[in-house]
């Protein structure tokens, strides 16, 4: 997969948007970051997962997925090594983050 095929992922859920977080493409829901990739080597992306989604994604698949360093990886936050990820693969982790983007969005009380 390339970064290009993983961004045209992102940006097919709606009300996805493509922004920049810390020089690298991102991609949001709400103004929330659902997934980001790696703009230094484009080598990467990232997607927001809970704790347990990481946690089955790597039983299943720990050749395509790690979590990310330190405090954000054990909160969910998982790289996903884009030359080895098939799009299904991919679209179902972007999927999992978007959703879970969307679902603290509808939770969050109305201002």
């Amino acid at each position: 997969m390339t970064p290009r095929q993983f961004a045209k992922i992102a940006m097919s859920f709606p009300g996805a948007e493509e922004a920049e977080h810390i020089g690298h493409p991102d991609f949001r829901f709400g103004g929330k970051i659902f997934a980001t990739l790696n703009a230094a080597d484009g080598d990467l992306g990232m997607v927001k997962l809970t704790p347990s989604q990481q946690a089955a994604f790597l039983e299943t698949d720990a050749d395509i997925f790690r979590p990310c360093s330190g405090a954000w990886g054990k909160a969910g936050c998982t790289h996903l090594v884009l030359a080895l990820a098939k799009p299904k693969t991919a679209r179902s982790a972007l999927e999992l983050a978007y959703e879970n983007i969307v679902e603290a969005q509808t939770r969050r009380p109305k201002k």
